[in-house]
């Protein structure tokens, strides 16, 4: 039985739960069993909450007895990350930065709070990089997390460790959080689903700002082993919070996109959103899984996006424009009397001091030019789109990279012989955050036992069409398969 929920899907967990054909006990107890046993081979959950997911699991059995009107996830048992994502009397160590491994929250974050009221379980929390900053998942107090496919290579990030889980049968639903491509990226090297909504879709409550303002949008979204699973989780989590004064007021279904046609669509292919280097094994297999959207009716044709500026340009502005967030963390923390960058420097990474060090000498001026930059970003992908119904184009330039062991693993330095930025210039998917387009990652193919991304971009507010062409695509080049290379892993 614990192999068998091991691979279900949170759907049919779900299902299983409500028809009383399994308990929320075995349900729970079946995954903190798994996680004991497979995640130290692979560093996905850095905090166990298992005592509140065992109590958990048990008002969740007596709501079914009781006959109680339950939450369409009752019963899944799922994972939040350990970056900005907090539940009460849980740690929160903004990734792995040692002078907070004792900092405990008595709040939550969205995602935890609408999960949770639909009935799912948490069980705990999930390995992420300093202060979510690169796109690899690393850090000095927990380590890297493992990818499942290759325990010798990296995750991804920064929703690495929720990735790895994901991938590795722990849990079927996990949360991740998208500055840059912090949901794509693991999602694209551990071969899972990873879905980024539309800016607005799902409500931003963090305090003290609740304004996004100058930065790139953020998301909180998930990371699944299906299509099915990511819509359903979409209907949890979406729906207006008068928190957030920028959310969308209506609340859709996006359940019923997973059985929508394609048929028809037009749908545009960028091999390098016109400016990045890409690994020929990427981009090959991004090729060869393109044929999958021609089977299910639409047609693909490749497109120049428009933009002019350089991949190094770009991915430096995305550094650049990150730091207002990360100062203002910084402040707040110093303001509770934790000064990191003048007493626990040695806990930051030294690329993530650079830039917080730049972020402070910037001056409104740097900051408007800025956001001219990102306004011919999102005009291009807008052109695109205003002639298609989808963008796509390969999630990352490159495949899994080796972990270091000093708790500083980086991205690839050069790619074709073209210098790209080590923590985030090898990534498609921040382009998306500067425009706030809703956008996914699809698990494209395998190349020698490792996972291949293709990124899916919908127009604005259009989150039922990404759903429907990864659930079209899902039908047509299923990869399930694949995670059996995880289960039979050695430990």
């Amino acid at each position: 039985m614990s192999e068998e929920l091991a691979w279900m899907s949170a759907a049919e967990v779900a299902r299983q739960v409500r028809q009383r054909r399994i308990s929320a006990v075995e349900v729970v107890e079946a995954t903190i069993e798994r996680i004991e046993r497979r995640n130290n081979s692979i560093n996905a959950f850095i905090f166990k909450g298992f005592d509140d997911a065992r109590r958990a699991a048990l008002e969740a059995d007596r709501a079914v007895r009781s006959g109680e009107e339950l939450g369409p996830l009752h019963g899944v048992p799922a994972a939040i990350k350990d970056l900005f994502d907090f539940k009460p009397g849980w740690p929160a160590t903004f990734g792995g930065i040692r002078a907070l491994e004792h900092n405990i929250t008595d709040f939550h974050c969205l995602f935890a709070e609408r999960i949770e009221a639909a009935g799912a379980i948490l069980v705990g929390k999930t390995n992420s990089p300093t202060m979510g900053f690169r796109g690899i998942c690393d850090n000095y107090l927990f380590g890297p997390s493992r990818n499942p496919f290759d325990t010798s290579r990296n995750t991804g990030g920064s929703s690495g460790g929720s990735a790895a889980a994901v991938a590795d049968g722990l849990v079927p639903l996990a949360e991740g959080t998208d500055g840059g491509g912090s949901i794509r990226i693991p999602a694209a090297w551990c071969g899972v689903y990873g879905y980024k909504a539309s800016y607005g879709r799902v409500p931003q409550t963090g305090r003290p700002n609740a304004f996004q303002g100058e930065m790139p949008y953020i998301f909180e979204g998930t990371l699944t082993r299906n299509v099915e699973d990511a819509a359903l989780a979409l209907d949890v989590l979406a729906g207006p919070d008068s928190r957030d004064p920028s959310c969308f007021l209506d609340k859709p279904s996006f359940a019923p996109a997973v059985r929508r046609s394609i048929k028809g669509w037009r749908i545009a292919y960028s091999p390098d959103f016109d400016v990045f280097p890409v690994e020929e094994v990427v981009a090959s297999s991004v090729r060869a899984a393109l044929p999958a959207f021609s089977d299910a009716g639409a047609s693909v044709e490749e497109v120049k996006v428009g933009i002019k500026r350089t991949q190094g340009e770009l991915s430096d502005l995305w550094c650049r424009m990150m730091m207002p967030l990360n100062i203002g963390g910084l402040e707040s923390l110093k303001a509770a009397g934790i000064d990191l960058m003048k007493d626990h420097a040695a806990d930051l990474p030294p690329e993530y001091r650079r830039w917080v060090e730049t972020g402070y000498r910037q001056t409104s001026l740097d900051v408007w030019h800025d956001q001219e930059i990102r306004s011919e970003i999102y005009d291009a992908i807008e052109a695109v789109l205003a002639d298609h119904d989808l963008l796509v184009t390969p999630t990352l330039a490159c495949m899994p990279v080796k972990n270091a062991d000093n708790g500083n693993t980086v991205g690839p330095h050069e790619i074709n012989g073209i210098k790209v930025d080590p923590l985030i210039g090898w990534c498609l998917t921040y382009l998306v955050n500067f425009s706030g387009h809703p956008a996914a990652s699809i698990p494209a193919g395998m190349v020698d036992g490792l996972p291949v991304g293709l990124q899916v971009i919908g127009r604005r507010g259009a989150d039922d069409a990404v759903l429907a062409a990864s659930a079209a695509f899902e039908r047509m080049k299923p990869w399930q398969d694949a995670y059996r290379i995880c289960a039979q892993r050695q430990l």
